[in-house]
């Protein structure tokens, strides 16, 4: 399906942080950029963009993010870029002939409305519209702003910025045929440029369509008011229903501060990974000295790494840069990681002698060796199966569970090793590791049977 983007207006209320709206960077992509990868997401392929204010700066840009993204991107002029948004629509008549969808470069949205909305029925001569009925409790909508839509039985019985009657909003996000065009330019002779004016001349005919998007958010930015809050709902979307107890609670609100930053530089998902890589294995390195405060120093870093692993993923997402190879690498980076600084604070609990006074005498006179090695492989492969059985676990929760789910995975082992680092008790981390990995193992298979 083709995607037409309005990308015209001049948006001067956001003129302090850029000279042309669509290009203002909002987590490391400008807002053009993430409508558009927004939809290639969801399967839109083709892309029709229509600039004018400052239209040859965004021109070039696109032609530049089209080469480097692979996308399909046709640029249209709008010369009338002053007037209503129905002029840039109706720049599109003689390229769009099939339906196709139409966004505007300053709505950020979620892209479940999408995956919905394209897969939505409409005729040849008809319209659909994407509304939000949450016209009490949506906090990111300017009121003053907005375009209601009154709609009964799913048609629209009125839609305007003024009108007083009212009970949902219109979220910038259509499915349209190309009977829009005529509908526009019949507004066009009642003096009307706007969408909306085309809108309500297909409503008169019978012709508009209403998609409730339910509780899914949408956000048009036309002031740094609604520019923060959108920053801020998707910082707060990067958390997963994956997440373990630390990573939610500790680790996420960390990382996602961070992550915030480096989406502003060139730093890419993969160099996070390794970064946290090499951060975990010195804190290994530092068990294999055999005193406490190098002890205490690596479960500080291993915990330090365990945040900044978060953050590759977040990048990932918030710049779109998400692949196979990308989560595959950070997998095979995690697992080395797990057995370096498993296998150091093993080293370091069968030297650290002093350490051992829990184990009666003749464990500790006879078998202590023996007890802590086997303690140690314990939890490298309790640790192992846990992150080998993770992705069918979370595959099967997340058909079963909607929203967030309990899971042991490896931010608690490595808030473990942290913990008991800090309070020099290294045989209990390996121990507790070995139980809790092994045991939460034994409830996944527990899990999959019942539900085979």
């Amino acid at each position: 399906m083709k995607c037409l983007i309005i990308a015209a207006g001049k948006g001067s209320r956001l003129s302090k942080k850029g000279d042309s709206k669509p290009l203002i960077p909002l987590l490391g992509l400008p807002l053009l950029e993430r409508v558009i990868l927004t939809a290639k997401k969801r399967g839109l392929t083709d892309f029709y963009v229509v600039t004018g204010y400052n239209g040859e700066k965004i021109r070039k840009h696109l032609e530049h993010f089209s080469l480097t993204r692979k996308i399909n991107i046709t640029n249209i002029i709008n010369d009338e870029w002053e007037k209503g948004n129905g002029i840039s629509v109706l720049k599109a008549k003689d390229m769009l002939k099939e339906n196709f969808i139409l966004l505007m470069a300053d709505h950020i949205f979620n892209e479940s409305i999408l995956m919905k909305l394209k897969n939505e029925r409409i005729e040849n001569d008809e319209v659909m519209l994407t509304v939000d009925y949450n016209v009490k409790t949506n906090e990111f909508v300017d009121v003053d702003d907005a375009t209601k839509v009154l709609v009964k039985n799913n048609k629209i019985l009125d839609i305007g910025k003024n009108i007083k009657k009212y009970n949902s909003y219109d979220t910038g996000i259509f499915l349209c045929s190309p009977a829009i065009f005529k509908a526009i330019e019949e507004s066009l002779h009642n003096h009307d440029d706007s969408l909306s004016g085309g809108i309500k001349i297909m409503d008169n005919n019978g012709k508009a369509k209403t998609f409730d998007i339910k509780n899914s958010y949408w956000v048009d930015i036309d002031d740094e008011k609604a520019f923060k809050k959108t920053e801020k709902k998707l910082l707060d979307n990067l958390k997963k229903t994956s997440d373990g107890p630390v990573s939610r609670y500790i680790n996420r609100p960390i990382s996602t501060r961070i992550s915030k930053y480096l989406v502003k530089t060139n730093i890419t998902p993969n160099q996070v990974s390794l970064f946290s890589f090499i951060l975990c294995c010195i804190g290994a390195s530092m068990f294999f000295l055999g005193e406490y405060p190098y002890l205490l120093l690596g479960g500080i870093i291993a915990q330090i790494s365990s945040v900044i692993d978060g953050c590759d993923g977040e990048i990932a997402r918030l710049k779109f840069q998400a692949s196979d190879f990308g989560g595959w690498f950070d997998a095979v980076l995690d697992r080395y990681a797990d057995a370096f600084l498993l296998f150091g604070l093993t080293y370091y609990a069968y030297f650290a002698t002093k350490n051992f006074v829990l184990l009666s005498n003749y464990a500790y006179f006879t078998n202590r060796n023996f007890l802590i090695l086997f303690i140690g492989f314990l939890a490298i492969i309790g640790a192992f199966m846990n992150s080998y059985t993770a992705d069918k676990y979370d595959g099967l929760m997340r058909k079963r569970i909607k929203g967030h789910y309990f899971r042991i995975g490896r931010d608690v082992r490595i808030f473990i090793v942290f913990l008991f680092a800090v309070l020099n008790f290294p045989f209990l981390a390996i121990l507790l590791i070995a139980f809790l990995t092994n045991a939460e193992n034994i409830r996944r298979i527990v899990v999959f049977y019942k539900n085979r």
